[in-house]
C-alpha cells in the first residue's frame, strides 16, 4: 500500500487487520512550544477514561502510538498492554505559535496537499506519505502474526489523511471539524466501519 495506491491494510496472505484509529485526548496547549511537545491537560483526562470504559476498543489487540507526549499519555490511559512507539505516526509538523485562522489553514493544507499552509509547516502530502507507509508496515506485521485488531493512537489531521488514503475517498473536511478529544474510528479493508464520534452513542 502506498499513499497513491491504497489497499486493504494487512491483506497479505488473506488476513485482514482492522485498524482502530484513536485521536489523543485534550492537550495542554502552550503556544510557546511546538504542538508535538504538548502533553495531555491534567484536568481533562476524563474523556480518555470514558473511551476506555466504553468498550468500543478491542480487549485484545496490538497497540502502537505516536511518539508525541499527548498520544503516549492517551495510550497509557487506554490500555495496560504494551504499546509500541513509532515517531512516523506523528501529527503534521508545525512550529510554535498561535494562528487565529488555524482551522482555515488546516482546510487549505488538506485540500492543497503539496504546499505548506503556513511557514514551517509540514505539507499534508508529506504527512500522508509518512503515516500511510508506517501504518502499512504495522498492519502487515500484525497480519503475519495473526493479529486481527491493531489500535493506533495518534492525531486528527494525520488520521484524516490516512482514512482518505485507505478508503480511496476525498479528505473528509467535515469529519475533521467534528473530531472529538479523544475520538476513534475503525477501518477494515477499504471501508470505514466505525465513524468518528460514534463511540459516545
Amino acid at each position: 500500500m502506498t499513499a497513491d495506491a491504497p489497499g486493504a491494510p494487512g491483506a497479505r496472505g488473506g488476513a485482514e487487520v482492522v485498524l482502530h484509529l484513536v485521536r489523543h485526548g485534550r492537550p495542554l496547549v502552550d503556544p510557546s512550544r511546538p504542538p508535538s511537545t504538548w502533553g495531555l491537560h491534567p484536568e481533562h483526562t476524563g474523556g480518555v477514561t470514558a473511551l476506555r470504559e466504553s468498550g468500543v476498543l478491542p480487549g485484545r489487540a496490538r497497540w502502537v502510538c505516536s511518539a508525541e507526549p499527548k498520544a503516549r499519555e492517551t495510550a497509557g490511559l487506554l490500555t495496560d498492554a504494551d504499546v509500541a512507539v513509532d515517531p512516523a505516526l506523528g501529527e503534521q509538523a508545525r512550529p510554535a505559535g498561535w494562528l487565529d485562522d488555524y482551522a482555515v489553514r488546516i482546510h487549505r493544507s488538506l485540500v492543497s496537499q503539496g504546499a505548506p499552509a503556513a511557514p514551517g509547516w509540514e505539507t499534508a502530502a508529506s504527512t500522508r506519505e509518512r503515516v500511510v507507509a508506517a501504518v502499512d508496515v504495522h498492519a502487515a506485521a500484525a497480519a503475519r502474526d495473526g493479529v486481527r485488531d491493531l489500535v493506533l493512537v495518534g492525531h486528527g489531521t494525520a488520521w484524516t489523511l490516512l482514512v482518505a488514503a485507505l478508503t480511496g475517498r476525498p479528505v473528509d473536511l467535515v469529519a475533521w471539524e467534528r473530531l472529538l478529544l479523544p475520538d476513534t474510528c475503525a477501518v477494515a479493508g477499504r471501508e470505514l466501519v466505525r465513524r468518528w464520534g460514534t463511540w459516545r452513542g
